[in-house]
């Protein structure tokens, strides 16, 4: 079977999205969406504890009830179809539920976080099931179950000088700099695990595979990743601060169904700190 092309809207969204991935992915002209969006749409965290940052506590709050904790929903304006978000109980707990059908969009919230201080980011989700032409590797199949964005405030000695034009750019249509760069872990279809790859979009957004195929779907899985490090290894630099998590589940490129939920999202010191 021919696989099917994406709309001209969804390639324009994705150019939002990735440098264009992260109004939904940097903020080139074709890519101002994502990342600038990520950054407009919450307010600023509070460590909670010493030891940890509580950035997604969705356990905390009831189901059917509103978003915890200053999340918003993401939206792109030429994509009519959303996934839709609600918190629902599952296991005894209240968790997120994203339903995509041919869709997409996101819950995003702004933070301010050391990634020095809070290199480790904690996390649970479940899948029912993964996307046939899903593939982290080309535009058509940047579909996903499941991913979880980390963004990274804007610091320009981290920026080449051609980019800068596009960043000045930014800063005039959206009123702030778009990020510097993101983190996107993902549950892909095919690809193996551990596998990294910059967004079809931009290399601006490194995507990292945690879990692959359908083996445990409808299963809890629990992640845990050293984000300074896996910065680290995306970009060959340190991180700046990280500036924004957005969680998304979307199937618009693959015209696919996908059902998805995510547990809480903590960031705490490395062992040992």
């Amino acid at each position: 079977m021919e696989r099917k092309q994406p709309s001209e809207e969804a390639k324009d969204v994705r150019g939002t999205l990735g440098l264009e991935a992260t109004q939904r992915r940097i903020c080139f002209i074709s890519t101002l969406g994502t990342f600038c969006g990520l950054v407009l749409l919450a307010a600023p965290i509070q460590a909670e504890a010493p030891d940890a940052v509580y950035v997604g506590a969705f356990s905390r709050a009831e189901a059917g009830g509103p978003f915890p904790d200053s999340w918003k929903p993401l939206t792109f304006h030429k994509i009519d179809k959303h996934t839709e978000y609600s918190l629902v109980e599952d296991g005894g707990n209240v968790v997120l539920k994203a339903v995509s059908h041919g869709s997409s969009s996101g819950l995003t919230r702004e933070v301010t976080i050391d990634p020095k201080v809070y290199p480790i980011v904690e996390w649970s989700w479940k899948i029912e099931n993964v996307l046939e032409k899903g593939d982290v590797t080309t535009k058509e199949g940047d579909d996903y179950p499941a991913r979880l964005y980390i963004t990274f405030a804007y610091d320009e000695s981290k920026i080449d000088f051609l980019d800068q034009a596009q960043y000045e750019l930014a800063r005039l249509l959206h009123g702030q700099y778009p990020p510097t760069g993101a983190l996107t872990y993902i549950w892909e279809s095919h690809s193996p695990v551990g596998t990294m790859a910059p967004n079809p979009y931009t290399n601006r957004v490194q995507m990292i595979v945690l879990e692959s195929g359908a083996d445990k779907a409808g299963q809890w899985v629990a992640e845990s990743r050293n984000v300074y490090e896996d910065y680290r290894k995306a970009f060959g630099d340190d991180p700046p601060p990280i500036s924004g998590v957005a969680v998304m589940t979307d199937t618009d490129n693959t015209q696919e169904s996908a059902v998805a939920y995510y547990g809480d999202i903590t960031f705490k010191k490395a062992a040992g700190d």
